[in-house]
C-alpha cells in the first residue's frame, strides 16, 4: 500500500550534455524538494532545482564511493517517507546499467511511491556524438549493450562471449575502459576478427569528448597511448567505419577549446550558450557584480526632471534595466520618459529598449562613446539640448565632457553600481591558467579586464599570455587589456557579443 505523501522520482539525466535531459526530467528537477545526484549527472542541471531544495551528492567513481548503493537506497526511502518529493538524478538512463531497478525495488518494498523518467542512454548518444550510428542498413541490424564493469576473467561470467564474438552486430560496452584489453582478448579468443573496427569515446557528448579509433587487435595500445580514462564507452563493429564521414560534433570550430567568460553572472548565460554551441568548454568566472543605485538621492534629483530631456542616452543594457527598475520602485513606468528621443550605444542596448516597447531613435555606426557624440552632432546643434545619461557608477568621462563642450546641458546619474566579484572557482581558474589549460579569456568591458587582473594577479595573467589568447569586445577594452600587458589577439570589428563569438571561432577555424 503506497503512502499518499512523499515519492521518489528516478530521472535519467542523459550522458553528459545537459541539453539531452528530457522535458519531463527537467520538470521533475524543478519540482524537487530533495535532489540526490550522481557523479555523471551534468552539474548544470542542478541549477534547475528550487533554491530551497536539499542537494545530496552520492557520486561513485572507480575506487571512490561517497555512499554504497545500499546506503543510497535507504537515503531515498527515508527522505521520501518524511513526505518529500525526492528526485534521484542519474547519468544516462536509470534502468540501463544505472542500478535504478534496485532503488525502485527498495521503494516498492517500503511502500513508497515512485516514478521512473527514462533518460538518453550513453550507448546510443555517445556514439552518435562521435559520428557513429549504432545500427546502419547494410552493416548491422543488431545492437547489444554490455557492462564492461564485469571482470572477463572471473570464473562465472554472465556475458555470453562466444555469441557476442560470433555475431556481426554492434557491441557497446559501458564502463569498460579499465578492462579494454581483457574485453578485446575475450572477443578475439572466441573468433571476432582482429581487424574489427573499435572506437573508445571518453566523456562523450561533452566539450571534453575524446575519441580513439582502432581495430580489435590494437585498440588497447592506442587508448593507452592517448591516455583515455573513465567514463568512456566502447563501440565494436563495422559501424565505427562510418565515423570518418559522419563525425560532426568534434568538427565544431571551438571543439576542445576552453574559454573563460568574465561577464557578470546574470549576463553570462547567453554568451556562454553561444560559445558552447560552437563546441567550446566554457568556464564562467564572473569578475563583476551588478549592484543597486549607489546614490538614490542624486538619482531622485535627476528623475525629478525626467520628462524634460531632449535626449536620453543609454550606454548599456544594464542601464536600461536599472533605470526602469528605479522608475517602477518610485511608482512610475516608461511613460515618465516623456517625449525624449532615445539613443542606444549598440544593438544589445537597443534590443533592451525595444523589448519595453520603446522606439530607439539613434544607434551609432560604431558602438562606443565617441561615436555617440558624433551621431548626436549629425542630428543637429547640441547647444542648449538637455541630455540625460543613466549610467554605471564608474564610467568613462569622454561622453559627458564632449557633449558639454558642444553646449549641451548634461545630467549624469548612476543607476547601478559595479563591484568586483569573488568567483567560487578562482583557485581552479588560476591553476588552469598556470598549467596552460585555458585557450581564451574574454573581456567585455574595461572593468572585466581590471578585475580579472586583480583576481588572478598580474604575474599569472602575464605568464598565461602566449599560451592563452585574450579576446576583447572593442578598442577601449582592448586598450585596457594591453595596458596590463595582455594584448588581445582577438578583437571583432563590430563591438557585440555575436561578433566576439564569431571572431573567436574564426581565430581557431582552420584556413
Amino acid at each position: 500500500m503506497y503512502v499518499k505523501k512523499g515519492r521518489i522520482i528516478l530521472v535519467g539525466a542523459g550522458p553528459g550534455d545537459p541539453g539531452l535531459i528530457t522535458v519531463k526530467g527537467r520538470q521533475a528537477v524543478e519540482a524537487a524538494q530533495v535532489l540526490v545526484y550522481d557523479y555523471l549527472a551534468p552539474e548544470e542541471l542542478l541549477g534547475f532545482a528550487p533554491p530551497e531544495c536539499e542537494k545530496i551528492y552520492v557520486g561513485k567513481k572507480a575506487g571512490c564511493h561517497t555512499l554504497q548503493q545500499e546506503e543510497i537506497n535507504r537515503l531515498l526511502v527515508e527522505k521520501a517517507a518524511s513526505g518529500k518529493t525526492v528526485v534521484r538524478l542519474k547519468g544516462g538512463d536509470p534502468f540501463v546499467f544505472g542500478r535504478g531497478g534496485e532503488e525502485a525495488l527498495e521503494a516498492a518494498a517500503a511502500g513508497v511511491a515512485f516514478e521512473v523518467i527514462p533518460g538518453v542512454t550513453a550507448g546510443v548518444a555517445v556514439p552518435a556524438y562521435a559520428g557513429i550510428p549504432v545500427t546502419h542498413r547494410g552493416l548491422t541490424s543488431t545492437l547489444t549493450f554490455i557492462t564492461g564493469h564485469e571482470d572477463p576473467n572471473k570464473e562465472e561470467s554472465d556475458i555470453d562471449w562466444p555469441s557476442l564474438a560470433a555475431g556481426g552486430g554492434t557491441l557497446v560496452f559501458y564502463m569498460g575502459v579499465g578492462r579494454l584489453g581483457k574485453i578485446a582478448d575475450r572477443l578475439l579468443a572466441h573468433g571476432r576478427p582482429g581487424k574489427t573496427p573499435v572506437a573508445v569515446i571518453q566523456r562523450g557528448t561533452t566539450q571534453m569528448q575524446k575519441t580513439v579509433v582502432g581495430k580489435l587487435k590494437d585498440i588497447e595500445e592506442k587508448v593507452k597511448r592517448e591516455g583515455l580514462e573513465s567514463p568512456a564507452v566502447i563501440v565494436v563493429g563495422e559501424v565505427v567505419g562510418l565515423r570518418e564521414k559522419l563525425s560532426w560534433f568534434e568538427k565544431y570550430p571551438l571543439f576542445g577549446r576552453t574559454v573563460i567568460v568574465t561577464r557578470a553572472r546574470e549576463q553570462a548565460s547567453d554568451f556562454t550558450r553561444r560559445l558552447q554551441e560552437a563546441g567550446a568548454r566554457v568556464i564562467e568566472m564572473p569578475t563583476i557584480r551588478i549592484g543597486p543605485c549607489p546614490d538614490p538621492a542624486a538619482l531622485d534629483r535627476a528623475l525629478e526632471r525626467i520628462g524634460g530631456f531632449d535626449w536620453i542616452v543609454f550606454t548599456s543594457a544594464n542601464g536600461v534595466k536599472a533605470l526602469v527598475d528605479e522608475l517602477i520602485a518610485r511608482g512610475l513606468d516608461v511613460r515618465a520618459l516623456g517625449a525624449a528621443s532615445l539613443c542606444a550605444i549598440g544593438p544589445a542596448t537597443a534590443a533592451a529598449l525595444t523589448r519595453l516597447g520603446l522606439k530607439v531613435d539613434l544607434v551609432p555606426e560604431t558602438y562606443m562613446a565617441e561615436s555617440i557624440v558624433e551621431a548626436l552632432k549629425n542630428r543637429g546643434p547640441l547647444d542648449g539640448k538637455r541630455i540625460f545619461l543613466p549610467r554605471a557608477e564608474i564610467a568613462r568621462k569622454v561622453l559627458p565632457e564632449s557633449l558639454t563642450a558642444l553646449g549641451a546641458e548634461v545630467v549624469e546619474a548612476a543607476v547601478y553600481s559595479t563591484r568586483i566579484e569573488s568567483p567560487d572557482n578562482l583557485d581552479q581558474v588560476k591553476q588552469a591558467l598556470v598549467d596552460g589549460r585555458i585557450d581564451v579569456v574574454t573581456f567585455t568591458s574595461s572593468s572585466t579586464v581590471e578585475n580579472f587582473v586583480t583576481l588572478v594577479g598580474q604575474d599569472i595573467a602575464g605568464r598565461a599570455a602566449g599560451r592563452t589568447v585574450y579576446a576583447a569586445i572593442g578598442p577601449v577594452t582592448a586598450e585596457k587589456a594591453a595596458s596590463f600587458g595582455l594584448k588581445p589577439e582577438i578583437a571583432p570589428e563590430d563591438y557585440t557579443i555575436d561578433a566576439l563569438c564569431e571572431a573567436i571561432c574564426g581565430f581557431f577555424r582552420p584556413e
